[in-house]
């Protein structure tokens, strides 16, 4: 069920179950009868050293995949309608921002199977981007390492932002924020993946 807070409405869902998907899009256009911006924001992880082969099992490449590259998948094939009419209504493409990771751009991340959901994430983006356009944008932000409580004890990738990003320091929530609202804000850009990494990338 919906609960509004202030200009914000607030849906739970569990975006491993396709039933949620559909609730959550269904709600979010009842509530405010039109939808203008979809940003897949969910995701999941599981920290497992590359070289741990036996430790990415099955169930962990299913379960990271279901809610990193299905859910963002269905979320948008049952946005699509409202998009479409936004855009219809307004005169201006709708868009939708996925948040992806550099580990799927660059061989890291916290798991193999991990980097390999987020890799996958930005190829969906820029199909999607093909076969939606005009009438919506797809793009994909790609935060490095962001300082959340998540994060907190990753030391050593602490420091290896410190050290070799050119801007000494990881992403704040708000860098990666201002990230998909520039994306929202052009009419134009669409099937970007824009590295938000510092520029840890160019070292």
């Amino acid at each position: 069920m919906a609960r509004e807070l202030g200009l914000a409405a607030y849906v739970q869902a569990d975006l491993a179950e396709d039933a949620d998907r559909i609730r959550l899009v269904q709600e979010a256009v009842a509530h405010w009868g039109r939808l203008d911006v979809v940003v897949n924001n969910a995701g999941i992880s599981h920290v497992i050293p590359h070289a741990d082969m036996a430790a990415a099992t099955p169930d962990v490449w299913r379960e990271l995949h279901e809610v990193n590259v299905i859910a963002p998948f269905r979320i948008v094939a049952e946005a699509e309608a409202a998009l479409r009419a936004s855009a219809a209504a307004s005169g201006v493409p709708a868009c939708v921002i996925n948040v992806s990771s550099h580990a799927g751009v660059r061989p890291k991340g916290a798991s193999i199977p991990y980097a390999a959901t987020k890799a996958a994430l930005n190829h969906v983006t820029r199909l999607l981007a093909v076969s939606l356009a005009p009438d919506i944008r797809v793009n994909a932000v790609a935060p490095g390492l962001v300082d959340t409580p998540l994060t907190a004890n990753w030391t050593q990738a602490q420091q290896l932002w410190r050290e070799r990003a050119p801007m000494r320091r990881a992403a704040s929530p708000e860098d990666i924020a201002q990230a998909v609202s520039m994306l929202v804000e052009s009419n134009y850009l669409t099937g970007e993946i824009l590295l938000s990494d510092g520029g840890l990338n160019l070292t």
